[in-house]
């Protein structure tokens, strides 16, 4: 690291981002595809597609659980809402064989918000793998994993720092870009990148490290508080307490819905979740929580406006909203918050997305640059083994990856329904088809293998909405696709992709760019002294 300051960040930028480059690659695409997490596990299921809410949904799931589970220790509701038209019920059994390790084990059912029918879906773990694969990846133990991605986080954070301080014409540079140029292209394409959405990448970096500051920095949570970090969420996030025994059995209420209906009145938005403790019981509590208006520093769970009943449905409580938490619960919540979207709506969800689809852009982009510039010094002689390496985890990392995740969305519609273990199969699918995306980068780690991969990446993502016309009846041209935006959605994301891939297959299969030729030396002016 020999040189001036912008020298030595430069080193640093270049091996920080490169050591950990190929699992920053997969943490930011699967962390980008997180965003629509409850889309994708709902295009994911398509036995749930018919569903329709009415205004007959509460009252429906509140027979079908009384049906369901009449002796259970509580009820859950979750009614249908815009990014899922079903209506979830949970309940806990009121049994010794319920409480599993000192928890208790909930059952749930997918309910039809229409017909009031339980729904079977097909066993798959959708969105909800992708999402925990990005800060848990997966048949790795948890805290090992956990440590792996926050040290990757750190290095990502470390790039972005030092790339800012290397380059002393960011702002300049963000506005060049020279097509076809090789190794200059790939460096304007990385600073443009960089920049475009600079404030998102730092953010969602360090808002990453935050959330796990128990796991990093648990030394101030241990001399502040005697139980340590959960002092410190049990004083922040308190919970309520539910009565600890059931009590003689008593009818409820029949009919939910004027309840229901006196929530949204009170607080003038839509119902969103029931909870009933000891339902059936003269103790029963019901509380009715509606929506609320999205805020940066609110909790993400809790807090919403309430309204609690006795089983008879008389009034006891009103929580107009959620608590006025402590200064480093909101600054908590903030970064929690900013992270995973959870304030976003539909429209600064899509911004969000297409933010992590520039920093995807950014580390891929920078993972190729190291590439072509050791390339061009080659000047004709045959790349080493450590240049191969590199070339070929790079293919691995960005369109294997991207091959298994349209890999993983087909096996959901081609295994069959009832296939045992269904959901296992799915992720064996991915991780098969990544392994085989590896072991073809690493024997063919050249143009030809980039060239292979990217027609099977463009032939693959094509296949999906393809295979979802033959299979299902939500598929892209079908009214209920468009009844249910996130379906169609689903399916033009897919073709986009497939388009972006033929677009790199046809650029990569152009002609190489033309060097330029080096400059003929000047012959040097004779001197005053030399003449003759």
């Amino acid at each position: 690291m020999k040189g001036g300051l912008r020298q030595s960040m430069a080193w640093l930028h270049t091996w920080s981002g490169l050591l950990l480059g190929w699992l920053l690659v997969a943490i930011f695409i699967t962390g980008t595809s997180a965003y629509f997490r409850d889309e994708i596990s709902f295009w994911m299921a398509p036995e749930l597609h018919q569903s329709v809410a009415s205004e007959a949904t509460p009252q429906l799931a509140w027979a079908r659980l009384g049906e369901q589970a009449p002796d259970a220790r509580a009820w859950d509701i979750i009614l249908p809402q815009d990014r899922s038209p079903v209506a979830e019920l949970r309940w806990q059994p009121d049994t010794p064989e319920a409480a599993e390790g000192g928890r208790r084990r909930g059952e749930r059912a997918e309910m039809d918000a229409g017909t009031g029918q339980i729904l079977e879906p097909r066993a798959s773990r959708g969105g909800d793998f992708l999402y925990r694969f990005h800060f848990e990846l997966y048949g790795v133990p948890r805290i090992w994993a956990r440590w792996l991605v926050c040290v990757a986080t750190m290095m990502m954070l470390v790039a972005i720092i030092s790339g800012v301080i290397t380059h002393k014409k960011i702002f300049k540079d963000f506005f060049t870009f020279r097509p076809g140029k090789g190794q200059r292209s790939w460096l304007d394409a990385h600073n443009a990148t960089a920049v475009l959405a600079l404030p998102f990448h730092f953010m969602i970096t360090y808002s990453g490290l935050l959330i796990f500051m128990i796991l990093l920095m648990p030394w101030g949570f241990n001399a502040a508080y005697e139980d340590g970090w959960r002092g410190f969420f049990n004083e922040v996030f308190p919970r309520q307490e539910q009565s600890a025994n059931a009590g003689a059995p008593a009818a409820m209420v029949g009919d939910i819905l004027p309840l229901v209906n006196r929530a949204e009145a009170r607080f003038g938005q839509p119902a969103q979740r029931i909870s009933v403790s000891w339902p059936n019981r003269d103790n029963a509590r019901i509380e009715i929580s509606t929506a609320k208006e999205p805020a940066l520093t609110e909790r993400r769970r809790g807090g919403s406006p309430t309204l609690v009943f006795d089983g008879r449905g008389e009034l006891l409580e009103t929580r107009p909203g959620p608590p006025d938490d402590a200064a480093p619960a909101r600054i908590y919540n903030l970064m929690v918050n900013l992270h995973l979207a959870h304030f976003a709506d539909p429209a600064t969800r899509w911004l969000f997305f297409l933010f992590g689809l520039v920093g995807s852009a950014m580390a891929v982009t920078g993972m190729l640059l190291w590439v072509s510039k050791r390339s061009q010094q080659l000047r004709g002689r045959e790349p080493g083994f450590n240049l191969r390496l590199v070339n070929g985890l790079n293919m691995a990392a960005i369109t294997g990856l991207l091959i298994a995740m349209a890999v993983y969305f087909a096996a959901n519609r081609l295994l069959p329904a009832a296939l045992e273990g269904r959901e296992s199969w799915e992720i064996r699918a991915f991780f098969l088809a990544w392994l085989a995306t590896l072991i073809h980068a690493l024997w063919r780690p050249h143009r030809r293998g980039w060239l292979e991969q990217l027609a099977a990446l463009a032939a693959l993502w094509l296949a999906v909405p393809v295979i979802d016309l033959a299979t299902t009846d939500s598929h892209l041209f079908s009214a209920i696709a468009w009844r249910h935006g996130a379906l169609a959605a689903f399916d033009l994301v897919c073709l986009g992709m497939a388009a972006g891939a033929g677009y790199a297959f046809w650029r990569v299969a152009g002609p190489p760019p033309a060097r330029k030729p080096a400059r003929a030396s000047r012959p040097r002016r004779a001197t005053a002294g030399e003449s003759s």
